[in-house]
């Protein structure tokens, strides 16, 4: 990779938007070598290090506490364009950010404040929840064991999809304890009994390190431990829309990547088919109207995005106001995300496709890697199956009936 850019490189007491030129230049490098790692699997560590460094994952905490006080919608933004770059590397810090929201950016004790000081000093958190013995995708009583020992707990279980682990510094575990009772811990990922795998072979986001992470008998403290309930963690409703639209967001930054190589393509073509009404690549109509397409869908996905964020904002102001207005602006927030995904799936894998319409067969080359764009935005598609959304969608239009309102829909 090129020169790593300084820490100072973003103050994040100024205001920070996704087109400052210091972002620029982050995303910039990041995006250098971006092909030549997803083509070689060469994982990201010097990427999420530049993460580091800039303290990007402090942007949602408050400028008093040392943070960048950016909102949702300003956030989601940068994601976009930091998936445009890197699909993996944005990928990666959704878990960071999702925990940053749910038990860091509001500090409920002491430990909570660790966690705060050490994300403004740049450390990144990853996650660790899904089990694959589990029956039902999202299941809200996990096997993991939060076993009570002396002054605290003995935590022993395995979890699968555990995506930007391997690079982070902390890890935020869902178990239960003996009697069934459900929370979330955050330990050190070097602790004692944690053990971190890459293990994850999808055909897309293959850098993601989205796999095994193993708990045998790692001690935990008392104050690393919050327990679900109606106001603390996965226990809020519609807890989960936050993640639910970062991985959407990726896929409208994975657009955004589709477009830019889409013009260079076209713009690059030595040679055209010998039937092309045009001598050409570039005054090619059919070409030209393939190109407008896929820009018109990068264009409209990042709106719907965006508009999904902006509700986000508006559910998390009258959550802590406490407003009576909370829970509808929580659905509102969810029902947004959902529409988001089903618009911005269909664009990204549909674009994916037509960028070969513009290339021809020689861009299918290995070396090219173009197919990566398709293959990213399938996997992150395949989360969560958008059938399901719609079909939702359309027993709240016709019948009223909420949203499914927890586990990861």
């Amino acid at each position: 990779m090129n020169k790593p850019i300084s820490s100072q490189s973003l103050r994040l007491s100024d205001p920070i938007d996704a087109q400052s030129a210091e972002l620029k230049a982050l995303f910039d490098q990041i995006a250098a070598g971006a092909l030549e790692r997803e083509r070689e699997r060469v994982l990201p560590f010097e990427a999420i290090d530049l993460i580091r460094q800039s303290r990007l994952g402090a942007l949602r905490i408050a400028k008093a506490d040392g943070g960048g006080g950016s909102t949702i919608r300003d956030l989601i933004e940068i994601v976009i364009h930091l998936a445009a770059a890197d699909a993996n590397v944005a990928h990666i810090l959704r878990n960071h950010f999702a925990v940053v929201e749910q038990q860091v950016r509001r500090p409920r004790n002491d430990q909570a404040r660790e966690w705060q000081k050490a994300v403004v000093n740049g450390a990144i958190i990853g996650l660790a929840t899904t089990e694959l013995a589990s029956p039902r995708v999202g299941n809200v009583t996990p096997d993991t064991l939060l076993t009570p020992d002396r002054d605290g707990y003995v935590l022993n279980g395995t979890k699968y999809y555990s995506t930007g682990t391997l690079f982070a510094d902390y890890v935020l575990v869902r178990a239960a304890d003996p009697t069934g009772a459900t929370a979330a811990a955050v330990i050190p990922v070097n602790r004692p009994g944690v053990e971190l795998v890459d293990d994850w072979d999808g055909m897309g986001q293959r850098l993601t390190a989205s796999g095994t992470t193993h708990f045998r008998n790692v001690r935990v403290a008392r104050d690393e431990v919050a327990f679900d309930s109606p106001e603390v963690g996965y226990g809020v409703p519609y807890a989960n829309t936050y993640a639910q639209l970062f991985v959407t967001a990726v896929n409208a930054g994975i657009l955004r990547a589709i477009h830019r190589d889409a013009v260079a393509l076209v713009r690059s073509r030595p040679r055209t088919f010998y039937y092309a009404p045009a001598e050409r690549a570039a005054d090619d109509p059919l070409l030209q109207q393939t190109v407008g397409q896929i820009s018109s869908e990068a264009f409209a996905a990042e709106a719907v995005v965006l508009a999904a964020a902006t509700a986000l904002d508006v559910s998390s102001a009258a959550a802590e106001a406490r407003d009576a207005t909370a829970p509808d602006a929580a659905h509102r927030a969810a029902l947004l995300a959902a529409k988001a995904k089903i618009v911005v799936d269909e664009f990204a894998l549909r674009a994916g496709s037509q960028l070969f319409d513009v290339g021809g067969a020689s861009n299918t080359k290995r070396s090219h890697n173009l197919d990566r764009h398709w293959r990213n935005a399938r996997t992150l598609s395949s989360h969560n199956p958008t059938t399901l959304k719609a079909r939702s969608i359309g027993d709240h239009e016709i019948n009223g009936t909420p949203l499914p309102a927890k586990g990861f829909f």
